[in-house]
């Protein structure tokens, strides 16, 4: 059996919503599928403007938007149904979740502040609205479904905004719930993204959640496989935006697809990989525009990545833009200790995530891409030692099977990068990553002229499409 999760774009309107209809009735005659879907496209974002607005005392355009995300999923109902009793009745439901949005937009606007339980609650109406819509549209064409809440299934921590799934509460749930309605025939429709903590509040596992969910269903119902379905034809060689000849990845491992996940691919939620790996589900990446194309398959599972694994073998290029570099340079680094745990504390007192990470005996580089609190950062830091800031680069991070230890492969990165000025370079414990910094300005020259190195001309057919 499948679980098949649809993002945002799958589901963005009527046309959308009846493609994801029909793989859906495809996927049925082999087996009953467990659907999890996003929030419409652009709802998610809409939500949280909303959410913003309310705390900031203008109710009248918070309530202006709901309205706007009323029509926009009533229009939804009226393109994708044909009974009128049964666009009534969505039409009803509808209404009945703006109310409730409305009543909590007040109520945010009133106290004058926004937490981060609140914009849980907030954020939960999106997938509410997108799986009611269709559910409805299944069942009107024929096929026997069941709506689902997730909240009553996925149960979390008290970690609001980035909860984390309470593994044995869930599997419970989930076995008690959903297995006798899949076992009965039934498509069951639900949520991704949301859940609720064991007090019954409304919890999320983060933007992007939704791929996270899919794959805790996927991996607790021993699923036998995880569909992600997006508006791509998978995992590709790079982005392209950048280099419009990406080639497909047929076979990736789950080591590989995590790494391009931190570095900036936007296939997959990072946090899919987790579930999955521990089970050994396999991920199919697909695209609910082009379902006739084979996808990705992301497994470690010997017999299916025969042939598509060896050393050295370059399978992508990543990107993150939006960084800068802090470099510091100090004396007291010279054959001391503790020195790297005070900078680091002083980035952790001030909440802000480091990428990526170089150093030598009297300086370090370091790359973050939230500058919120970089005035505060540099005030410690100069304490300490002489600081240095440089904005606008980009990580641009190689992936591929046992990089670090085999010979040629970082001749050949840097020989293709010979025109590039690079800023920083990073290869450490992975075996599989080797990155390195340049400046946004030379993003699509860097990532063009690798993608020319490792992947014009000859290629393995096993592994590229």
């Amino acid at each position: 059996m499948a679980v098949m999760k649809f993002g945002g774009t799958s589901v963005e309107n009527a046309d959308a919503m009846q493609n994801v209809i029909n793989i859906i009735k495809t996927e049925k005659q082999h087996k009953i599928p467990l659907v999890v879907l996003s929030a419409c496209a652009g709802i998610t974002n809409k939500l949280e403007k909303i959410a913003d607005a309310a705390a900031d005392n203008r109710s009248d355009e918070a309530l202006h938007w709901a309205d706007e995300i009323q029509k926009h999923h009533e229009t939804i109902a009226e393109n994708l149904l044909k009974e009128p009793q049964t666009v009534a009745s969505l039409k009803a439901l509808i209404k009945e979740y703006i109310d409730d949005l409305k009543t909590l937009i007040n109520g945010v606007d009133i106290v004058g502040e926004l937490t981060a339980r609140s914009m849980d609650v907030f954020y939960s109406y999106g997938e509410l609205l997108s799986t009611n819509l269709l559910a409805a549209g299944l069942k009107e064409q024929g096929v026997d479904t069941f709506w689902l809440d997730a909240r009553d299934v996925l149960i979390t921590d008290d970690n609001f905004g980035k909860a984390q799934p309470l593994w044995d509460l869930t599997m419970k749930s989930l076995q008690g719930m959903v297995l006798p309605e899949l076992q009965g025939g039934n498509v069951v429709v639900t949520q991704g993204f949301i859940g609720r903590n064991r007090s019954g509040k409304t919890t999320t596992l983060g933007r992007g959640g939704s791929d996270y969910s899919a794959a805790i269903f996927g991996a607790l119902l021993k699923r036998t496989k995880i569909q992600i379905w997006t508006d791509v034809d998978g995992v590709l060689t790079c982005d392209p935006r950048l280099v419009p000849e990406a080639k497909r990845l047929k076979v990736i491992t789950f080591n590989e697809a995590a790494e391009l996940a931190y570095f900036g691919a936007k296939v997959l939620h990072p946090a899919t990989i987790h579930p999955a790996v521990t089970e050994n589900v396999p991920v199919y990446v697909k695209n609910s525009k082009r379902p006739e194309i084979e996808g990705t398959l992301i497994t470690n599972d010997p017999g299916l990545l025969e042939g598509a694994s060896y050393d050295g073998l370059v399978k992508s290029i990543a990107y993150k833009t939006s960084q800068s570099i802090v470099s510091i340079k100090s004396n007291q680094m010279l054959g001391a200790y503790g020195f790297l745990a005070e900078v680091f504390q002083i980035f952790a007192n001030h909440k802000t995530p480091v990428d990526m990470i170089s150093t030598s005996e009297v300086s370090l580089s370091l790359t973050i891409n939230n500058t919120q609190r970089l005035r505060q950062i540099m005030h410690d830091l100069e304490h300490k030692a002489e600081v240095d800031v440089e904005h606008d680069v980009a990580i641009l991070c190689v992936v591929g099977d046992k990089l670090r230890s085999s010979p040629g492969v970082s001749g050949r990165i840097f020989n293709a990068l010979k025109n590039v000025n690079i800023r920083m370079i990073s290869q450490g414990a992975s075996e599989i990553n080797v990155g390195f910094v340049v400046a946004e300005s030379d993003l699509q020259k860097a990532a063009s002229a690798l993608h020319h190195e490792f992947f014009t001309g000859h290629f393995n057919e096993k592994i590229f499409a």
